[in-house]
């Protein structure tokens, strides 16, 4: 069980790990020691963690643990539909290993912080912009960029 959760979370944690860890092993990767911290990182984290964060959780337990390590990791993950990267215009990637399907996020443009709002009128947007436009919609990105509240309180 993953340790430092709350009650029903822990749960949600283990099973978005073991969905991860079947969908490796029935692709055919082997799951490491290394690899397997890497997914824990994942599963647990709700701040979509950039490889350099992971790496850095992941060397506190395998300090011999290489950054390619990490990116071979997440590499797997995206091509198995494990892990959502949201790429940003100054090169940096962050990972959501939690939700790795297509879904809104607010980014706070001053400290970075990423949170998943849960927007139901999502899939209806989905539908109408495919309806209106004969795109067969495969994935999607919306991103909404302002200060995040504790942000808005240092201003």
């Amino acid at each position: 069980m993953i340790a430092n959760t709350e009650p029903g979370q822990s749960e949600d944690i283990q099973h978005r790990l073991d969905e991860m860890l079947s969908k490796l092993k029935e692709h055919g990767f082997r799951i490491t020691p290394q690899r397997l911290a890497i997914l824990k990182v994942l599963a647990v984290s709700e701040g979509h963690p950039s490889v350099e964060k992971i790496y850095e959780q992941v060397r506190r337990d395998f300090p011999t643990t290489s950054i390619a390590t990490v990116y071979k990791t997440i590499h797997m993950l995206k091509e198995i539909n494990e892990v959502l990267e949201l790429g940003f215009p100054d090169g940096s990637n962050r990972y959501d290993g939690n939700n790795p399907f297509p879904h809104s996020h607010v980014i706070c443009i001053k400290c970075q912080k990423i949170f998943d709002p849960d927007l139901e009128s999502l899939q209806d947007m989905t539908a109408e912009v495919s309806a209106s436009t004969g795109f067969e919609i495969m994935t999607h990105r919306l991103d909404f960029f302002g200060l995040c509240p504790e942000c808005q309180r240092e201003e």
